[in-house]
């Protein structure tokens, strides 16, 4: 069962739990038949789809009257109307039955992610996910994740001058992260040549994580086998990598920002994908997006102004947090669309997909 999160928003339209059942029902096939087609709906297509016999203008009476609550409006002079932003939070949060995902989906996402008999790294398992998720969604797939999540093979402290020092890790499958930390004046060098042996005896085969925890637990220990000031350069250099919150500690992988283009020809629809290119682009922004779902327990959804981000381009965002055995989250990966996508086939589709990638990096 998917579980879905809300982030906090403004997005409100008053009198929302006075609607009664037929108004339900009307703004529900409304929103359905918009986010199928893409187009203002009216009276008359509403009154051939509702299963519940009523007039045209029996319909638009209770159209005046969801326009009224902020649900709905008239892009155009025409007589169709289309969910607002709030239409679709309320649609989303109240309405939405959201299904599992279809066997064939399932499959491929197996067969692609899961079940791929080979070895590879962690970026690479990262950008599949990304890839995959544009393919089945035909939008733009995207996936964060701690560039720590990595098995060490070395970690090694280097002197740079007075006061700094280098810590360098290398990842087994070769990739090398370093960080300059603060360090004591003078400080000989076998001090870093012992804290070197000791992290580095630790490292091999563990996350920076692992690391951690395991220095952590060796505290009492660690100060009798090397002296205080080695000590204190090991602290240092696990806590400068399990403390970090910029965006140098994170991997962004973004796939098929050309499918945002599919099916775009007005004018102002152009418009609004080159402004969600340009937040894309501004990668600051989108981690702070991303880093939001992992606080959440289930799948989250964005909708236009509900963050800045994405408040000109009008765009919608369905994440979910990846977690490993211990339930611990070792990445987030999602969806950027249009607000008018399925949000009934993409949750559960984002859902299991961080399930398997969650259970791949494990």
């Amino acid at each position: 069962m998917t579980r879905l999160t809300r982030p906090k928003s403004d997005l409100a339209a008053p009198g929302l739990a006075g609607l009664d059942q037929r108004s339900r029902a009307i703004f529900r096939q409304l929103v359905d038949t918009y986010l199928e087609t893409g187009d203002p709906v009216g009276s008359r297509t509403l009154s051939r789809q509702l299963t519940q016999a009523l007039s045209p203008a029996s319909i638009r009476n209770v159209m005046m009257d969801l326009e009224e609550t902020g649900l709905i409006y008239a892009p155009h002079t025409s007589a169709g109307r289309v969910p607002t932003e709030a239409g679709l939070r309320f649609f989303v949060d109240s309405l939405l039955e959201v299904g599992a995902i279809s066997a064939e989906e399932r499959a491929r996402i197996d067969a692609e992610i899961a079940a791929a008999n080979r070895p590879r790294r962690f970026e690479e398992v990262l950008g599949e996910a990304s890839t995959l998720l544009s393919g089945l969604s035909h939008y733009a797939g995207v996936v964060m994740a701690p560039k720590l999540n990595q098995r060490l093979k070395h970690i090694e402290f280097v002197n740079l001058a007075p006061g700094r020092a280098l810590v360098i890790l290398v990842a087994e499958d070769g990739a090398v992260e370093n960080r300059v930390i603060a360090v004591p004046p003078g400080l000989p060098p076998a001090s870093f040549t012992r804290a070197s042996n000791y992290l580095s005896a630790r490292a091999q085969g563990r996350t920076i994580a692992e690391v951690s925890k395991l220095v952590a637990g060796e505290m009492a220990s660690l100060r009798s086998e090397v002296d205080a000031l080695s000590a204190k350069l090991i602290e240092d250099g696990v806590a400068v990598w399990t403390g970090v919150e910029d965006e140098t500690a994170r991997t962004l992988i973004v796939k098929g920002q050309a499918n945002l283009l599919e099916n775009t020809t007005a004018l102002e629809e152009l418009e609004r994908v080159r402004q969600l290119f340009d937040d894309i682009e501004n990668k600051h922004g989108l981690m702070q997006l991303l880093g939001l779902a992992e606080a959440g327990e289930g799948v989250k959804i964005f909708i236009g102004s509900e963050n800045q981000m994405f408040s000109l381009s009008g765009s919608s965002l369905i994440v979910s947090p990846c977690r490993n055995a211990e339930e611990k989250i070792v990445g987030v990966l999602g969806i950027i669309g249009p607000t008018r996508m399925n949000y009934a086939r993409i949750i559960p589709m984002v859902d299991y997909t961080a399930r398997v990638v969650g259970r791949l990096l494990s």
